[in-house]
Parts: C-alpha cells; sequence; structure tokens
C-alpha cells in the first residue's frame, strides 16, 4: 500500500471516529458523552417570548453545556413548518386547535395544558380614539388590528366580538399577536386585541384595557416533545421544565392563568 493510501485511510478513519463523537448520547449535563454542546430547538407562540425566553435562561442554567433555542411565531405557522418536517424538540402552542395539527399528523402526543391566557384592548397610552369597551371597537372612527382567524389570537377575537354580538372592520389582520401589538405601539392602530400578557410585557407602550367578553374566549396553551425530536431526552425535560412549580410561578408572574 502507497504511503498517499495510507494517510488518505487513516484520515477517513479519523473523520468517522469525529462524526461518532458528535453523535453520542446526551449525559445528564446535557452533554454527549464525547462533551459537545446540545442544542434543544422549542418553536413557542409568540406570546411566549418574554416567558419561555426566561425560563429557556433558567433551564441553560441547570443544564450546563445546553443551549436552548426558540422559534417564536404564530401558533397556526409553526405547527405548519412542524408538519412539514422542521427539525423541532418541542412545541407550545396558544391553542390546543394548533396543536391538534401537530398530533394528528403523528408529530407528536400527549399534550400538557401548561398554562391560560385572555385578551386585552391595548391602546396608545393617551388612547387618542378613547376606547373605553369592546364596543366602541366597532366604531369605523376606531382604525383596529386583530390577528388573522387562523392565528389562536385572531380565532379567540372572533370568539368574544361573537359573544358580544359585535362586528369589528379590521385595518388589518396579523399573523401573531406581537405584530398586533406592534401596530398599536407605533401608533398605526387605535386598538389591538391580543393577550393580557403581551400587554404586560409592554408595560409603558401600550395601554390595557379589560373587558367583560374576554371571559369567554380564554386559550389553553399545550406543549409536548416532537416525536421525532432530535433531542428527545432535553426535550421531555424541557417540557418538565415548563409544568414544573419554577416554572409555573413564572407564567403567572407574568400574567397567565392556571390551567
Amino acid at each position: 500500500m502507497s504511503h498517499r493510501t495510507t494517510f488518505r485511510t487513516a484520515s477517513i478513519v479519523a473523520l468517522a471516529g469525529v462524526l461518532a463523537a458528535g453523535c453520542g448520547s446526551t449525559g445528564k449535563d446535557g452533554k454527549g458523552t464525547s462533551g459537545k454542546t446540545r442544542t434543544v430547538v422549542v418553536f413557542a407562540a409568540a406570546s411566549l417570548t418574554e416567558t419561555f425566553t426566561a425560563l429557556g435562561k433558567t433551564f441553560e442554567a441547570s443544564h450546563p453545556g445546553v443551549k436552548v433555542k426558540f422559534n417564536f411565531g404564530g401558533s397556526s405557522a409553526l405547527a405548519q413548518q412542524i408538519d412539514q418536517g422542521a427539525p423541532a424538540d418541542v412545541f407550545a402552542a396558544a391553542s390546543p386547535a394548533t396543536m391538534k395539527q401537530v398530533t394528528d399528523a403523528g408529530r407528536a402526543s400527549g399534550p400538557r395544558v401548561f398554562a391560560r391566557n385572555r385578551l386585552e384592548i391595548a391602546v396608545p397610552p393617551a388612547n387618542p380614539a378613547k376606547v373605553a369597551a369592546l364596543k366602541d371597537l366597532a366604531s369605523s372612527k376606531v382604525k383596529v388590528v386583530l390577528c388573522a382567524p387562523q392565528v389562536p389570537c385572531g380565532a379567540a377575537a372572533l370568539k368574544a366580538l361573537k359573544a358580544a354580538g359585535l362586528t369589528v372592520k379590521p385595518v388589518s389582520q396579523e399573523q401573531d399577536v406581537k405584530a398586533a401589538l406592534t401596530k398599536v405601539r407605533l401608533n398605526e392602530a387605535d386598538a389591538a386585541l391580543v393577550y393580557r400578557t403581551d400587554v404586560k410585557a409592554a408595560a409603558g407602550q401600550v395601554k390595557g384595557i379589560d373587558f367583560p367578553e374576554a371571559a369567554k374566549a380564554i386559550n389553553d396553551y399545550p406543549i409536548a416533545a416532537i416525536s421525532k425530536a432530535p433531542q428527545p431526552g432535553l426535550a421531555g425535560e424541557f417540557v418538565q421544565s415548563v409544568l414544573s412549580q419554577q416554572g409555573q410561578t413564572t407564567l403567572l408572574q407574568a400574567g397567565f392563568e392556571k390551567p
């Protein structure tokens, strides 16, 4: 065997060893047997941005060598991405309906409801349109923004408006709750129907107005590990961290309600 052939064979063997090491099992500290850093990918509803970011940092602190990567967005869009094979470990949705898209496709099973959320009317701090109640959103003089109907916050808004016997013609329909809130923050809309937690997270930038019909449209938030998660062990541990007392305390402090 020539020197060149011997060198090439040794290189291939060495490369195979590196690849095998990179695929090692996950230890209790989140690192593989090779000590390689692991990443758990969490797809979560946009309304969970602030809360899950905080929970992710807590999870990383208790799992040395682990990084939590988030993909926040509208639950319906996230469910579609997962159904199309996007690499995710955990899915946290803003409604059972969007979680059902994933479980029906066999991508996840056994979802657990970990929180509930209700709507508020978000208006600019000065409230130039003088919005005081849900009925005010039906006025043609008020520029209202809603989430799109297929998005959980949009479905909840329509349910609340129906309970109040109101018809509202929005100036725009956004793909997630953060986008709807941004319209109000930038004074591009007089009001938006968003979650109470989003109003609280944007304290000082918007003002929240409670309305009784919100009780008719409370959303349950389910979470589940993805069936073929790249990091199944970490996926299960992240779900448990959200369901834990510490996780629940963080959610309650953000304005979510107990499941």
